[in-house]
Order: C-alpha cells, then sequence, then structure tokens
C-alpha cells in the first residue's frame, strides 16, 4: 500500500512538470509576444498575430506623414522586450508604389537627400499598447543607429553590438 501511494506521488509530480514543460514549449511556439517571453530579438513573420498589431500601430503615423493610406511590404519585423523595429515599406492600398514627388518629402527627392520609400521604425510597448516612438522615410543613413542610445532600445534589436 506504502508503495503503491509512493508510486502514485511520483507520477503526479512527472506529470505535473510534463504540463509545465509542455506550457512552455507552447508559449515559445505558439507566438506569445516577445515582451511576455523574454530573451532577444525575435522576428515577426507571417501569421504572427503580432504582426498586425504592430504594422496598425504604425500604419497611422505613415499614412498621416505620406498623406494617404498604405500598406505595408515587411523587409524587417522584430521584437525585444517591450520594442519593435520595423523596416518597411509603405505601397497604396491597391499595392501600388507610391510617387513620394506627391508627398511633403517631394522637396527632399529634389535635394537628393531622399533614399527610396523606406520606413524605419522604432516602436514600443507600455501598459501592452504599442506606439510608434520615432519613424524615418526615405533615410541616406542608418538612421536607427542612435535608437539604443536615443532611447534605450536593445542594440540587439538592430543587429548592432554595443560600443565598449
Amino acid at each position: 500500500m506504502v508503495r503503491q501511494a509512493h508510486h502514485e506521488a511520483r507520477t503526479r509530480r512527472w506529470l505535473s512538470g510534463a504540463i509545465f514543460a509542455g506550457a512552455a514549449l507552447c508559449a515559445t511556439t505558439l507566438g506569445l509576444p516577445a515582451f511576455a517571453q523574454g530573451g532577444g530579438p525575435r522576428d515577426i513573420g507571417p501569421g504572427d498575430p503580432l504582426r498586425k498589431v504592430l504594422l496598425d500601430a504604425l500604419r497611422p503615423t505613415v499614412e498621416t506623414d505620406l498623406g494617404q493610406p498604405v500598406q505595408f511590404v515587411v523587409r524587417t519585423l522584430r521584437v525585444q522586450g517591450d520594442w519593435g523595429f520595423a523596416v518597411v515599406m509603405p505601397r497604396t492600398k491597391d499595392g501600388r508604389e507610391i510617387d513620394y514627388r506627391k508627398t511633403r518629402h517631394a522637396q527632399r527627392i529634389r535635394d537628393g537627400v531622399f533614399d527610396g520609400g523606406t520606413v524605419e521604425a522604432l516602436l514600443h510597448n507600455q501598459a501592452g499598447r504599442w506606439t510608434v516612438r520615432d519613424f524615418a522615410v526615405g533615410p541616406t543613413d542608418v538612421y536607427y543607429a542612435g535608437w539604443p542610445d536615443r532611447f534605450g532600445a536593445p542594440y540587439r534589436l538592430f543587429g548592432l553590438t554595443k560600443p565598449d
């Protein structure tokens, strides 16, 4: 009888451990947001629910800047902790390239300081809400290189190495 009780207790402990391990595995593979998982940078691919959340947070800022509704072609979408990084190419709602000469960036194009329509954006999650902290349209340099020092975002989020 004692032997059977000991075996049942050991089985319950094993099952509890297996359930905990399974739950942890599900959390990582089912695409819970990185801020819920912790750790290093994580790319957000198609089908990840966080992708829509991040792009929907970015969209109003870019639409206001360009003066028109947009959709995005995603080049990079990554999160680390409460920080997000996006490199996207805005397109019109019907998928055409945007004519930046008809936007507020027309003078930059004429001056030769507009490098295509790439948008680089830094997003931050505060109290469960993603917001745009900074962004650049058509940067001619690595605009995001200053964000770790300026905002406290992790260097690794951008593929940068922290200087010594």
